[in-house]
């Protein structure tokens, strides 16, 4: 989950340059937070990035990363896709390979709480729309980028699951957050003979920004309110270090995850969350 806080980290740090040199590096959910923040990372490490977006502000921050990125001769170009059909992400995937030819790398950001209530007070259509929202886009991602990647026979997948899987208030996100650390667990397994790692971290609460395409109704009543306030302290209290991340201490675990250096590394995912393990 990502929550508005001071610090921003916005920007990457810890650098390592030339990480990603000569590869090509889709990310998913890219146009604001945690994704974001993952294109800058691996923009700056050398990367060539195509930045997947339902929101036509990741044509923008495409634009930003690749006039930054301008001197050192990488890329980056937005695509805008709705990922939570196979159509759509099929597109996004085509699109990106008749870009840059081939894709090294996908990582898989869609997703965020919609509703912050009781599970009792979740309507079907709701329901629905938390597992479309945070499920389908990383199932039809890796769908449509696996017949590449085994045709090529290498790749790595990086999914962002949630340690929300164990917390208050977020039933159905929870159980398609779920859904994607199993994705990560049995695409492993299959993929592992072509070359291709499957992996995932789990995020724990994290500052950023106000966002400027919101997931859905901010919290209004006094109830509402205080339904809110319950995902924020258990997430504070279920942490070893007692706050929220930032963008940058989920960024650097994803880079290195979709890195060369986690070259013995597949099935696995990895808590980000200040010592919850979800």
């Amino acid at each position: 989950m990502s929550v508005t806080g001071a610090r921003e980290g916005t920007g990457a740090r810890a650098i390592s340059p030339g990480r990603f040199a000569g590869k090509v590096v889709v990310v998913t959910g890219a146009a604001q937070g945690i994704g974001r923040a993952v294109a800058a990372r691996v923009a700056a490490e050398g990367a060539d990035t195509v930045l997947v977006d339902r929101a036509e502000l990741v044509h923008e921050v495409a634009a930003e990363l690749a006039a930054s990125a301008a001197t050192d001769g990488t890329t980056a170009v937005g695509v805008t896709a709705d990922l939570e059909t196979f159509q759509g992400a099929s597109a996004a995937v085509e699109e990106a390979l008749k870009l840059r030819g081939r894709i090294d790398v996908l990582i898989n950001n869609v997703g965020g709480t919609i509703w912050a209530k009781p599970f009792e007070h979740y309507g079907p259509e709701e329901i629905t729309k938390e597992i479309q929202r945070s499920l389908f886009p990383t199932l039809w991602a890796c769908r449509a980028i696996l017949p590449h990647m085994i045709s090529q026979q290498g790749g790595v997948i990086v999914n962002v699951a949630s340690v929300a899987t164990r917390g208050v208030n977020r039933v159905p996100y929870a159980a398609a957050k779920g859904g994607v650390k199993a994705i990560t667990a049995a695409l492993a397994l299959e993929a592992a003979p072509h070359g291709i790692r499957v992996v995932a971290t789990a995020p724990g609460g994290t500052e950023a920004p106000p966002r400027k395409v919101v997931r859905g109704p901010q919290p209004d009543s006094d109830r509402e309110k205080a339904w809110y306030q319950q995902i924020v302290d258990q997430t504070i209290d279920s942490s070893l270090m007692k706050r929220y991340g930032t963008l940058d201490e989920q960024a650097g675990p994803i880079a290195f995850l979709a890195s060369d250096e986690a070259s013995y590394i597949t099935g696995s995912v990895l808590a980000v969350a200040g010592g919850d393990l979800g």
